[in-house]
């Protein structure tokens, strides 16, 4: 109901029954998928349909909450458990619409509210009005004063601690496929829980950047800029994570150091290491994160190096493997060298030079070098060979400012 009050297209409905008992489901053919609450299959649409229920708060945690699924509960006292106004609004079958808390009018206003007190006994509310915030970010919806003060309540207390990975990591995940992804951890970082959840992400804010090649000064800064450049160019939600934390090794430069961040890639990479480990995130989340860390600055500096370096930089992205590897990281670099004040439009020829010079490196015909005779290590040295040839050419072409 939500979506299509505000224009946007319906991907799915929830259904919610009211005055009904499982039996009753189960009698017209609906099949049973919920163990929690009870949720049912429609035999022939397969869209589900859950019982109305109220919650109960049993203890610390997402889902410490006892459920009544009684035919007694009624719509009103269901829509009453929602989150956010926007969210508990419901439609009858005649087209009237059910909407005791005032979400209509907030859709209208623009305004993300929690529903009722009830709100604050689950954590997980925390990053979903955050992500919320991402998803809407364009329509230019904004957090209730209110609301905003309870999840800052909730970010100090101690239930933000009882998430699991997995909850923390779903709402991530969904939040970085949102048109502005960066809303979302900048709502945790205003209301306290990124330096809970994230604190490898807050830990950059106050780091300074050489103002030479940084403008913004500040890491933080500069890693949501990047952020927000990688959103421009990609849709992928692996290459945004991987632009959020390029940067992460700058938050353990010592401070004599400063503003210089010497061997900040390594660091950062270990720092990868530890954040996708603790968060449980997808293997193709945490190789490229990874990648993107330790060698954005190799990207960087790109038609500067060797081209021995340039396919070693591609047999360690495992680009021979799979060309898509390079090509996410080469857009989380672009992010990088565009996240900067004033820089955002520079060009990054970098891009284009590693795209060709790996396109002429993977043609090589492996057939021809068999061919010639060349088996088992003979054969890896003479493709390796080969492929350094076919980079030295391209790499000739560029233009002398760009040599060596």
């Amino acid at each position: 109901m939500r979506d299509r009050l505000l224009g946007l297209p319906v991907r799915d409905r929830d259904w919610v029954v009211v005055g009904a008992t499982p039996d009753d489901m189960l009698a017209r053919g609906f099949k049973q998928v919920g163990n929690d609450f009870p949720v049912f299959l429609h035999p022939h649409s397969g869209e589900e349909y859950a019982l109305a229920r109220i919650e109960r708060k049993t203890g610390q945690g997402h889902g410490a909450f006892a459920f009544d699924t009684s035919a007694s509960v009624t719509l009103e006292e269901d829509l009453s458990r929602r989150d956010l106004t926007i969210n508990a609004i419901a439609e009858r079958e005649d087209g009237t619409l059910v909407d005791p808390y005032g979400g209509v009018a907030d859709i209208k206003a623009r305004v993300l509210r929690h529903v009722s007190d009830a709100f604050i006994e689950d954590p997980l509310r925390v990053l979903r009005v955050a992500r919320f915030a991402a998803r809407f970010a364009d329509l230019q919806f904004t957090i209730d004063i209110d609301t905003m003060r309870i999840i800052s309540e909730m970010a100090a207390g101690d239930e933000l601690n009882t998430l699991s990975v997995a909850r923390v990591w779903s709402e991530t995940a969904r939040a970085l496929l949102s048109d502005t992804p960066v809303q979302y951890f900048r709502v945790l970082r205003a209301c306290g829980a990124l330096a809970r959840l994230f604190p490898e992400i807050e830990a950059l804010f106050g780091v300074p950047q050489p103002a030479q090649w940084h403008p913004e000064i500040d890491t933080g800064v500069h890693t949501f800029m990047v952020l927000a450049q990688a959103t421009v160019l990609s849709a992928s939600p692996e290459v945004r994570f991987a632009a959020l934390v390029h940067d992460l090794g700058k938050a353990v430069t010592p401070v004599e150091q400063w503003p210089s961040h010497r061997g900040h890639e390594a660091a950062g990479a270990a720092l990868v290491d530890a954040l996708c480990e603790r968060l449980r995130a997808p293997t193709r989340y945490w190789q490229l994160a990874r990648n993107v860390a330790a060698y954005h600055l190799h990207c960087h500096r790109a038609r500067e190096l060797k081209p021995k370096s340039v396919v070693k930089l591609f047999e360690r992205l495992g680009a021979f493997r799979d060309v898509q590897r390079l090509q996410d990281f080469l857009i989380a670099c672009e992010a990088d060298a565009r996240g900067r004040t004033g820089l955002e439009q520079r060009p990054y020829p970098q891009r284009q030079y590693l795209l060709d010079a790996f396109a002429a490196a993977a043609a090589i015909d492996n057939a021809r070098i068999a061919a010639e005779g060349h088996t088992g290590a003979a054969f890896g040295n003479a493709l390796h060979a080969a492929r350094l040839h076919a980079v030295a050419a391209v790499k000739a072409q560029l233009p002398d400012s760009a040599s060596e």
